[in-house]
C-alpha cells in the first residue's frame, strides 16, 4: 500500500477541534429532539421532531468546508426522509458511508438528574437519547473528510446516506436505495459508523451481525374475566398457558432457543469470538448493572461472546392484559399477551424464522386455548464477507496510531437491516462497520451516553481509512 502521508497530530488537532467547538454543542441540541422511530412515534410527521433533526443536521452539514459538497434532503411520498450528501473524488470508485438519525423511545430507568431528551455533560460523557446511537455518524463521517481535505489527500469518491427509520428496522430505506441508485453507484467500501465497540481502547470492525424477529404472542382462554376462587382449577390460567407456550420457544432453564432458529457458526467467527473474549475478559458481562449476586448465564467467556452474537435468544420487551399492581383484583384473566422479540443469528433468513415461530407457538394450544402469533415481522443479518488485506491492515494501523492499540473484530448481537440489504446489491463491496456503543453506553435503555474521546479517535481512523482505500493494491 502507498504511504498515504496523514499528518496524525495535525489531523487530531483538527478532529478535536470540530468536536469540541462544532460536534458536541450540536449533538447537545440534537439530544435534546424526541425525534422518535416511526414504530414509536405514528405521527412522527405532525409533531415534527424528525425534521427538526434533519434541518439540525443539515444545517450543519451544509457549512462545512469541504470542497465540492452538495446536501439534499430527499423524501418520497409517504416516507420518512434521507440525508444524501456527495463529496466527490479521484478515481472511478466509491465510498458509501452510513449513519441515521432517528432514536429510540425513552425507557424507564433513567437515574436522577439525567432523562432522554435533556443533554447531560459528565466528564467525557454526553447523556441522552441517540448521540451515540446514532446521531454522531453524519458529524463524523464530514469531518473526517475535513481532515483529508485539510491536509489535500485524495480519497474516492464519498457519498453519505443519513436514514430516518432504522430504529424502526428500516423499512422506508429499500425505496431510497432504488430511487437513489444511479447517484449512490457501486461502492467498494461501505463505512457504517453505527455500531459497537467492545471497549473504548481500540477500533472495533463488526464482522456479523444478528438478525430479528418481533411479534405479538396472545393467549386468550375465557371470553371475559372471573372470579379467581369460582374458576381456578377448572379454567387453567392465561398466563400459565402462555407460558407452557412459550417453553417450546426457550428452555426456562438454560435459555436455549428452539434447534430450528440455530445455525452452523463459521470457524473463523468462532476464531474472532476467542480473540475478543481474550482481550475483553471479565467486561463482557461486568459491563452490565448485574443486581447484587447476579451474573452471566455461562462462565465461558467465548461462548459468552457467541451466544450475543451468533445464536438466537428470545425476549418478552412489553406485555397487555395485566393490570398494575395496585390495580389487580382477584380475578382470572381471560387472556395475556406479550411483546417477543428474537435475535437471531446472521446467516438465517428472517422470514423463515418468523413462520417457523408462528408455526411452533400456535400448534396444539393447550387446554384448546386460542393461541395467536400476531404483527410478526423480521429483519435478516448479516456477515462481512472475508475482509481484504489492504483494509485489515488500514483498520489495524489506524487504530494503533489513534488509539495506541491495535484493532480488534467482532460479530454484533443487534441489526442493521442496510447491511443485509447493502450485502446483497453490492457482494463484492468491502465493509467498516464500527461505533461507540462500548461499555454502559446502553443504547436503548436508560443512560445512554456518547463516550465523546471514542467519537474523536474514531473520526480520525475512518479518515485514515478512507485515504488508504484510494491507494489500495489494484
Amino acid at each position: 500500500m502507498k504511504d498515504t502521508r496523514i499528518d496524525a497530530a495535525r489531523a487530531m488537532e483538527l478532529v478535536e477541534r470540530v468536536w469540541t467547538e462544532e460536534i458536541v454543542p450540536t449533538l447537545i441540541e440534537y439530544v435534546a429532539i424526541p425525534n422518535k422511530s416511526p414504530h414509536f412515534d405514528a405521527d412522527w410527521k405532525e409533531h415534527g421532531h424528525m425534521q427538526r433533526a434533519v434541518d439540525l443536521i443539515e444545517g450543519w452539514c451544509r457549512a462545512r468546508p469541504i470542497p465540492g459538497l452538495t446536501v439534499e434532503v430527499v423524501t418520497l411520498e409517504g416516507r420518512t426522509p434521507v440525508i444524501l450528501m456527495e463529496i466527490p473524488g479521484k478515481g472511478d470508485d466509491t465510498v458509501l458511508l452510513y449513519g441515521h438519525l432517528d432514536k429510540q423511545p425513552e425507557m424507564v430507568g433513567w437515574r436522577e438528574g439525567l432523562a432522554p431528551w435533556k443533554p447531560v455533560l459528565e466528564g467525557d460523557r454526553l447523556y441522552g437519547r441517540g448521540g451515540a446511537d446514532d446521531g454522531y455518524a453524519a458529524f463524523a463521517s464530514l469531518t473526517a473528510l475535513e481532515v483529508l481535505a485539510d491536509q489535500g489527500i485524495p480519497h474516492a469518491r464519498c457519498v453519505v446516506l443519513i436514514e430516518a427509520c432504522e430504529e424502526s428496522g428500516s423499512f422506508d430505506l429499500p425505496f431510497y436505495i432504488d430511487h437513489l441508485a444511479e447517484r449512490i453507484g457501486e461502492p467498494s467500501l461501505v463505512v457504517c459508523l453505527d455500531s459497537g465497540a467492545g471497549d473504548y481502547e481500540r477500533l472495533w470492525n463488526t464482522t456479523s451481525l444478528r438478525g430479528m424477529a418481533a411479534g405479538d404472542l396472545e393467549v386468550e382462554i375465557l371470553r371475559e374475566g372471573v372470579h379467581s376462587g369460582d374458576a381456578s382449577g377448572v379454567v387453567a390460567d392465561s398466563f400459565r398457558i402462555l407460558r407452557l407456550v412459550l417453553d417450546r420457544l426457550e428452555d426456562p432453564k438454560t435459555g436455549r432457543v428452539h434447534d430450528g432458529l440455530h445455525v452452523d457458526i463459521p470457524p473463523q467467527r468462532i476464531e474472532q469470538a476467542a480473540v475478543a473474549a481474550e482481550v475483553l475478559a471479565d467486561s463482557i458481562y461486568t459491563k452490565f448493572p448485574f443486581v447484587a449476586g447476579a451474573g452471566p448465564m455461562a462462565t465461558d467467556r467465548t461462548e459468552l461472546v457467541l451466544n450475543r452474537t451468533w445464536r438466537p435468544t428470545v425476549t418478552a420487551i412489553s406485555q397487555e392484559g395485566l393490570p398494575a399492581l395496585a390495580d389487580g383484583g382477584n380475578v382470572l384473566r381471560p387472556k395475556t399477551t406479550v411483546r417477543l422479540s428474537l435475535r437471531l443469528p446472521p446467516s438465517l433468513d428472517s422470514d423463515e424464522a418468523v413462520q417457523r415461530v408462528k408455526t411452533l407457538l400456535e400448534a396444539d394450544p393447550p387446554y384448546g386455548a386460542t393461541v395467536r402469533f400476531s404483527n410478526a415481522d423480521g429483519a435478516s443479518g448479516w456477515d462481512a464477507p472475508p475482509v481484504a488485506a489492504w483494509l485489515d491492515d488500514s483498520v489495524s494501523d489506524a487504530s494503533t496510531t489513534y488509539f495506541g492499540n491495535p484493532s480488534a473484530s467482532m460479530g454484533e448481537g443487534g441489526t442493521i437491516p442496510f447491511m443485509g440489504m447493502l450485502g446483497e446489491k453490492f457482494p463484492q463491496a468491502q465493509f467498516l462497520i464500527t461505533g461507540v456503543l462500548g461499555p454502559e453506553s446502553n443504547a436503548h435503555g436508560p443512560n445512554e451516553f456518547l463516550h465523546i474521546p471514542t467519537g474523536k479517535r474514531l473520526t480520525a481512523c475512518v479518515a485514515q481509512v478512507l485515504a488508504d482505500h484510494l491507494n489500495r493494491p489494484s
